[in-house]
């Protein structure tokens, strides 16, 4: 049974740090694309970044602010999120996918950790 915990989440002032984990168990992930979206109240889920084999990619709201890292011998993934706006204040979702199937469909998601940011 695969499974994403995600971790890190939590109350930071503007312009503070946070650095969101998410831990993948229950399969090798090494073919899978590994990702973060994030939900705001009221708002639509939106990507932030993923790693693949073949790059990284970022959400131009986030680039330069964020960045994404995996270690695949633990099959874990990381989002350190500096500088951080009010505007980031979001539900943040680990997901990942098999290669091919990116971005098309996502097939497992985590269960969501919280980030606030107050100005």
């Amino acid at each position: 049974q695969v499974q994403l915990v995600e971790s890190g989440g939590g109350v930071v002032q503007a312009g503070g740090s946070l650095r969101l984990s998410c831990a993948a168990s229950g399969r090798t992930f090494s073919s899978y694309v590994m990702a973060w979206f994030r939900q705001a109240p009221g708002k639509e889920r939106e990507f932030v970044a993923s790693s693949r084999w073949s790059g990284i990619d970022y959400a131009d709201s986030v680039k330069g602010r964020f960045t994404i890292s995996r270690d695949y011998t633990k099959n874990t993934v990381y989002l350190q999120m500096n500088s951080l706006k009010p505007e980031d204040t979001a539900v943040y979702y680990c997901a990942t996918t098999y290669g091919s199937r990116w971005p098309t469909s996502i097939d497992y998601w985590g269960q969501g950790t919280q980030v606030t940011v107050s100005s």
